[in-house]
């Protein structure tokens, strides 16, 4: 059994956000990048299965829809345990455009379980694994929060209001991963990130697809407003805060 999980090139979460071109495009000057934080713990948790004898999974491979660039997260993945890499070679403007050119890195290989995090930490779309189960006709469960495969036959359990909801789920079929997956990371020892050079990344040519949707403007939040100390023994000035600027009251 083979698991192909898609990861996600972002920005650290300790990013500060900068814009340029008229605040259409993400200026990425001295941006660190890291692999999607939902697409990092489906790593994890594939190579949990790979490394249980029982489960049945042989094979884990990762997948990446951007330019030459990003190939730096494709080795961190490598380098965590994944055993090969794709990458398609195209910008990724939008996730349908994402889900199509996924779609033919599935197609052309031989993968049993296709996972993808739940959103990714930059635009939180929330909208690939589900298009990309669409393209490939496969089933697909949302909402994973644990996935056990035993003898070849996948088991997968949801978190609900109230309780938790298990189902076995034929295969080939797309996981949608949230948080709790995996308790943890992987963290990449020396001998990973030495042994990575030299696994594979094989370059897929782009499909031409459109995308649907394009950027007008990204606007920056609002600079938060000054702190204000209010003297203990004045409360009434606080409530005229609360009640006229802060409008809580």
């Amino acid at each position: 059994m083979n698991i192909l999980v898609c990861i996600s090139h972002v920005p650290d979460t300790t990013t500060k956000v900068k814009f340029s071109e008229k605040n259409t495009r993400l200026d990425t000057t001295g941006i660190q990048w890291v692999i999607n934080p939902w697409d990092e713990l489906s790593l994890t948790r594939a190579l949990e299965l790979k490394d249980n004898a029982s489960s049945g999974v042989s094979k884990v491979s990762v997948a990446h829809v951007g330019p030459v660039s990003t190939e730096q997260t494709i080795r961190k993945a490598l380098a965590i345990g994944a055993d090969d890499g794709y990458r398609v070679d195209v910008e990724a403007l939008d996730a349908y455009q994402v889900a199509r050119q996924l779609a033919e890195v599935v197609k052309a290989g031989s993968f049993d379980i296709i996972l993808c995090g739940i959103e990714s930490s930059d635009y939180n779309g929330s909208s690939v694994g589900g298009m990309l189960a669409e393209f490939l006709g496969y089933p697909s469960v949302s909402g994973i929060s644990h996935l056990d495969v035993t003898d070849g036959r996948a088991e997968v359990t949801r978190e609900l209001d109230g309780g938790k909801e298990t189902l076995a789920v034929p295969v080939p079929f797309v996981g949608i991963v949230q948080k709790g997956i995996a308790k943890e990371p992987r963290i990449a020892a020396m001998r990973g990130i030495m042994m990575a050079r030299k696994k594979p990344i094989q370059l897929v040519e782009a499909t031409q697809v459109e995308p649907l949707t394009g950027i007008m403007e990204f606007e920056p939040p609002q600079p938060r407003p000054e702190c204000k100390f209010i003297d203990p023994d004045n409360p009434e000035q606080l409530i005229t805060l609360l009640q006229n600027e802060a409008k809580v009251i």
